[in-house]
Order: C-alpha cells, then sequence, then structure tokens
C-alpha cells in the first residue's frame, strides 16, 4: 500500500513546489513592477527633482555633518508655516522619516506635500503647489541655522544671474554684509549715491521697494537694490546702534566704479585702505605697495575695516606681498580633508613695519589676509575682534531651476587658528564708534596704528 502511493505523493508534491515557486516569481514580478509604478509616481510629482536633488546637495555637501531627519524636519516646519501662512489653521500632517537614501527622502518629502496639497487645496489662499515645494526646501537649507547655507528659488536666481552677466545696472555706492542674526548691514561709500542722498552712518536695512529682506540673502538683496541708472530705489533703514529709529530714504541709483584699493603717505608712513577682495583688487594692490616703497615710507598700515571679505585667491595673492613662502590659508571639508593655499612666491620684500586695521565688520577674505599676516608675525593687528566668517560656500544648480548656496568647507589660518563664529583677536584692541569717518581727526585707530608705527621705527634705529 505504502509503495503503491509513493509516487502519487511525490507527484503531488513537485506539483505544490512549482506552484509556490511560480507564485514567488510572479509576487517578485508584481512587486518589482509596483517599485518601478511607485518610483515612477513618486519622479513625476511636482518639485519631486528639485526635492531630492537639494535633499541630496545639502546632505552630502554641507561642510558639518547633519542628519537628514534635521533637513526633514525643516522641511515640514517650513511647509507647514507656509501653509498656515494661507489660511489652513489645522493643515494635514507633513511627517517623513528617513530611509538611508537622500533622494528618495527628498521623493517622499515631495509625496507628503503632494499630499497635503491635495487636502488642503480647496481652503488655500493664493497658494501654489510650487511655492509649497519652494518653502520645503528654504526650511531644508535654513535647517543648519547658517545664513550662508540658502535656497535661491527660480526667478530670484534668474535675477542673480542676469545681474552677475553685466548689463546696463546702476547702484547706491554702498557695501552689503549679513550679520549673523541674519539682519543685513549696509556701509556707504563717501560721495557716492547713498551717502549723498543721507545714509552717511552703517544702517540696517528693513526692506527694498516694500520688500522685506528678512531671511533673503544678500546676493538677492544686492540684486534688489541695483537697477538702471537713473531709477529710483526706496530702502527703509535704522541706524546700526539705534535700529527702533526706521526711516524711508529714496536713492536714485548710478553707475558705481570704484576702485578697491585708495593709498596715501600720512607722516612718512604708507596707508592702503582696501575695501573689497574684487577681481583686481591684487594687482590694485601691488601697484599701491610698490609705488609707496619707491617713496621710501617708514611703515604700512593696512586698512581692512569694514572690508566684508570677497574673492580668496585675491587674499592669497595680497598676502603674497608680504609672505614669501609657506601656506596662506587652508581649507577643511566635513570629511576632514585639507587643500593648502601657497604663497605664490613674489613677496616684495622689505614692508615693515606693518599695522593691519580691523574692526566687528572685517570678515572672510579680510579676516584670512589679517590672519595670516599675524601668524607670520609680519604684523600688529589694532582695532576690534573681526567678524567670525570663516566658511566657504559653493553654488548647486537645480534641474527645474534655481539654485543652492552651501557651505561646504570651512577656513583655518598658517597657525591653523579656526575664524568661524570666532574672529580674529587684535594684538591691541582700540574701540571706536562705528560712525567715526576713517582718517578724520576723530579716528583713534588709525592714531594708535601711527603711534604704534613710530615706536617701532624708533626701535629699529637703535
Amino acid at each position: 500500500m505504502n509503495d503503491a502511493t509513493t509516487p502519487r505523493s511525490n507527484r503531488l508534491l513537485v506539483i505544490l513546489i512549482a506552484v509556490i515557486a511560480i507564485a514567488a516569481v510572479a509576487w517578485v514580478g508584481l512587486a518589482r513592477l509596483r517599485s518601478a509604478r511607485e518610483a515612477q509616481r513618486l519622479a513625476a510629482l511636482p518639485g519631486a527633482q528639485t526635492l531630492a536633488t537639494g535633499f541630496s546637495d545639502v546632505e552630502r555637501n554641507y561642510y558639518e555633518p547633519i542628519t537628514a531627519a534635521t533637513l526633514l524636519l525643516g522641511g515640514e516646519k517650513a511647509a507647514i508655516a507656509y501653509l498656515h501662512a494661507h489660511g489652513i489653521a489645522k493643515p494635514a500632517p507633513i511627517v517623513v522619516l528617513p530611509t538611508g537614501h537622500a533622494t528618495l527622502d527628498g521623493e517622499h518629502l515631495a509625496d507628503a506635500l503632494d499630499t497635503a496639497y491635495r487636502l488642503d487645496a480647496v481652503h488655500l489662499k493664493k497658494a501654489t503647489q510650487h511655492e509649497l515645494v519652494d518653502a520645503a526646501l528654504g526650511g531644508i537649507l535654513a535647517a543648519p541655522h547658517d545664513p550662508y547655507t540658502v535656497y535661491l528659488p527660480p526667478r530670484q536666481w534668474k535675477q542673480l544671474d542676469e545681474s552677475l552677466s553685466g548689463g546696463d545696472f546702476g547702484g547706491i555706492g554702498v557695501y552689503i554684509f549679513q550679520l549673523r542674526d541674519g539682519r543685513i548691514l549696509l556701509q556707504p561709500l563717501p560721495g557716492l549715491a547713498a551717502s549723498k542722498a543721507g545714509l552717511t552712518y552703517p544702517a540696517i536695512l528693513s526692506s527694498v521697494d516694500g520688500k522685506s529682506v528678512a531671511h533673503v540673502a544678500t546676493d538677492i538683496v544686492q540684486r534688489w537694490i541695483r537697477g538702471p541708472k537713473g531709477s529710483t530705489v526706496r530702502l527703509q533703514i535704522a541706524p546700526f546702534n539705534k535700529p527702533t529709529q526706521k526711516r524711508e530714504l529714496s536713492i536714485v541709483r548710478n553707475i558705481v566704479i570704484v576702485p578697491t584699493v585708495y593709498s596715501q603717505t600720512i607722516d612718512g608712513f604708507g596707508y592702503i585702505h582696501l575695501s573689497e577682495f574684487g577681481a583686481n583688487s591684487a594687482h590694485e594692490m601691488r601697484k599701491a605697495l610698490l609705488a609707496l616703497k619707491a617713496k621710501h615710507v617708514k611703515g604700512y598700515i593696512l586698512d581692512l575695516r569694514d572690508n566684508g571679505g570677497g574673492l580668496v585667491e585675491q587674499a592669497v595673492k595680497i598676502v603674497s606681498n608680504f609672505v614669501a613662502s609657506g601656506p596662506i590659508v587652508s581649507t577643511i571639508d566635513r570629511n576632514g580633508t585639507k587643500v593648502e593655499s601657497e604663497a605664490t612666491g613674489d613677496a616684495i620684500g622689505g614692508l615693515t613695519p606693518l599695522v593691519v586695521l580691523v574692526n566687528k565688520f572685517t570678515a572672510s577674505a579680510a579676516e584670512i589676509t589679517t590672519g595670516a599676516l599675524q601668524d607670520y608675525h609680519l604684523a600688529t593687528a589694532i582695532g576690534t575682534r573681526t567678524y567670525g566668517k570663516g566658511v566657504v560656500q559653493q553654488l548647486y544648480l537645480l534641474p527645474q531651476g534655481g539654485a543652492l548656496k552651501i557651505t561646504v568647507a570651512r577656513y583655518v589660518t598658517p597657525l591653523n587658528r579656526d575664524i568661524n563664529h570666532k574672529g580674529l583677536q587684535p594684538d591691541i584692541v582700540v574701540d571706536q564708534p562705528l560712525d567715526i569717518p576713517f582718517g578724520s581727526p576723530q579716528d583713534k585707530q588709525l592714531a594708535v596704528a601711527l603711534a604704534r608705527l613710530k615706536a617701532l621705527t624708533r626701535s629699529n634705529k637703535r
């Protein structure tokens, strides 16, 4: 009996195994089909490409490790705030859990935004899904609490790109700084449109032509201020030391062409004021130094007060006039990779004694210059602690328009001093009100610099 039934049992077992195998293959195929369809659905969502690319760019490139959960929370909060601002008292929850894959996290956030928008679309006031995506991406970029890491939406990026490409644009003659608390500071240049219109002191900017500058990148603020020659721009400003005393100022734009270097001799010493590190600053600086040396000046003053920085390569070239060889500055990325920028090897020689003037608005490339000259014991820094911007930004273009400006590395001086959020302490501290004109009889910092040079030249003669 048992022998007779064994072949039949075996056949049934084989058939059962075959059925299970076919079902498993079908299930795997269906799962793959569903997965492919899900991937296609996610990729087709409004803003999915932008969010996926943006999320990935920040998570992978920001100069300090930052978790996906932190970035997602920033995007979620910003999206909820946008919905609140457009009439939704209780928006649908927007919650996305990290998957460990940056692109997928961005797509899942787009999916959550799409669901929330569809649920609340009937009640939304003057809102669009693209604006909701922009808000979320802005929240992702704001998550590190870094004022230099920002999202530039397509229209803002287009305007900025056009302004950088040239054209008949006028300005008002101000330097624009972004303080650590996000406020925008304007520093007027003497004799130009802003100062002629009554802006003669450092001022906090609230709005440009009625548009608030809160949480707006300095690049965009600059674009708003610029415009055709002869046109008028309205600024709401307040003195830096009296931020509640706001007033509106109308300024007629004009073509602004300002050399970055101004030099003269004072009491037999060479004085050079460098306003920013522009594309031609190193050439202008070397020319001024050689001219002063030809006059046999007894020492040099490099005035970097209110210098907000600029092109780092120009700082390296300028310091190379004083430093014969060795590193000028190093950048360190999130992985600890260090890249040194060396002196160019064409030092002028004999540019001593040297004093560098600094204040709380001496930043970025100006701090790199000061730090290097201090570390090589080539200069005495006089003034107040510098601003403390020691980070590098890189621009990332998004596939559907817009761009991200992300902090990708930090600077250190030749002796590995970290500038960021710390600034540089001058060798001689001299406090001075910000509204004192440089070079005026009330300029105590310049007076101390001259006294320092005179003392050094006397001691060198002994």
